[in-house]
């Protein structure tokens, strides 16, 4: 059956797509030099934190794409071990952005450890990391949603697939794959499929779902990132013979969210004795916003009130 073919470009998008005739439904995004290039060339990650970063990123395009309210979606890993925290966020404007915090001396014995092979997410997390996915309302008077899972699989992709399983009760797998293309260029691919529930029209989509699983299991993570395999060339060898239907893609860019106003809505937010620790000798607040790397020069009374 042929596919569906709307109007595509080759890299830096996101697109929903749908196998004809079968409860499965599924996205893909594909990022490059206008998105996930500058998020991990803007930090001087080890190269294998730097995959996982925009595993994370992409991941959250993957999920966040799929939105039906205006706002922004969450993909945050954290823990107690080498890798802190790690963010990728998603707007449903279009703009990623991502950033990760590590102890550099416990990253260095995890390489010493792997000999270059990819770290699990207990080795990076530790026994009580947990994986968040949070959406957010552009609608200040709606509150957060947040899903937790514990990061104890050996990659992103399978501890989000949990995610989808436990938190959503939504059968899903999920393909991410991130690589350096050389002169500090990257380029990320990912993909997930999901089962729709069965009904009175559907019926049982059991049998649907375990031959849709088979078929995903033959995506390799080359396939994901090949420059000279269109997502729509790849979505015909993978579901050829039951046809896909893919949606009108959408532009997904480097754009951070950070501003003034929301970072004074954070600093009011802490105790005033802890900012005026921070407060530099001019009487003012220097802050740099941990994705983008903008400098924010505030002062002090912006914020708290007078210094004495």
């Amino acid at each position: 059956m042929p596919m569906t073919k709307p109007p595509f470009q080759t890299t830096d998008f996101t697109a929903s797509f749908q196998i004809q005739d079968r409860p499965i439904r599924g996205r893909v995004v594909r990022m490059g030099e206008e998105s996930i290039t500058p998020i991990l060339a803007r930090h001087d990650y080890p190269e294998n934190l730097a995959r996982i970063l925009g595993e994370a990123v992409a991941l959250a395009a993957l999920v966040g794409s799929s939105l039906k309210f205006e706002g922004r979606i969450l993909v945050q890993a954290e823990g107690d071990g080498p890798v802190r925290m790690l963010v990728g966020e998603y707007t449903t404007s279009g703009g990623v952005r991502g950033y990760a915090r590590y102890d550099e001396a416990g990253w260095a014995n995890i390489e010493r450890l792997n000999k270059g092979k990819p770290p699990h997410m207990p080795q990076l997390f530790g026994p009580s990391g947990r994986l968040g996915l949070i959406m957010v309302h552009d609608n200040p008077d709606i509150q957060p949603y947040q899903g937790i899972v514990p990061l104890n699989k050996g990659t992103l992709a399978q501890c989000a697939e949990d995610y989808y399983a436990m938190s959503e009760q939504v059968p899903s797998r999920i393909r991410l794959c991130v690589e350096p293309t050389g002169n500090g260029e990257w380029t990320c691919g990912g993909m997930m499929i999901q089962r729709i529930a069965g009904d009175e029209k559907r019926g049982d989509t059991t049998e649907a779902w375990r031959e849709a699983e088979a078929l995903f299991g033959t995506l390799t993570q080359g396939e994901l990132i090949d420059p000279e395999l269109p997502v729509t060339d790849l979505l015909f060898r993978l579901f050829h013979e039951q046809g896909v239907r893919l949606e009108e893609s959408r532009i997904v860019d480097d754009r951070c969210t950070c501003n003034e106003e929301r970072l004074l809505q954070t600093l009011r937010g802490m105790p005033d004795e802890s900012l005026r620790d921070l407060v530099e000798p001019d009487g003012t607040l220097a802050i740099d916003c941990q994705f983008c790397g903008r400098h924010y020069t505030l002062p002090i009374e912006s914020v708290t009130g007078p210094v004495n």
